[in-house]
């Protein structure tokens, strides 16, 4: 019944901006956890961010504090991922991704994910 729901990828050049949204829908918890991961090609998925949806507790991956910022809007059950100054090597395909209880970002430890989104960045 959980799904989630992404928007907002595209192409931009290197130092262009991005904001991903994603959408959490059929849960039931007031808290969980949501997360943005992204995957380039011959690459594993990798965690970006993460937030705690109901107190908006943030964690970044040290390649994009600074850059990226996760924020969160309780009422909808929406997580974004505002993306400044993007760098070639942030091109991948990104997913958001839900965890009932909250504890390491790691792709195992995700219970639900989106269809992912792309996002390309030329230099």
């Amino acid at each position: 019944q959980v799904q989630l729901v992404e928007s907002g990828g595209g192409s931009v050049q290197a130092g262009g901006s991005l904001r991903l949204s994603c959408a959490a829908s059929g849960y039931t918890y007031r808290h969980y956890c949501m997360g943005w991961f992204r995957q380039a090609p011959g690459k594993e998925r990798e965690w970006v961010a993460g937030i705690v949806i109901g107190f908006g507790t943030t964690w970044y991956d040290d390649s994009v504090k600074g850059r990226f910022s996760i924020s969160q809007d309780s009422a909808k059950n929406t997580a974004y991922l505002q993306m400044n100054n993007l760098k070639p090597e942030d091109t991948a395909m990104y997913y958001c991704a839900a965890a009932n209880l909250c504890g390491r970002w790691s792709p195992d430890r995700m219970d639900f994910w989106g269809q992912g989104t792309q996002v390309t960045v030329s230099s």
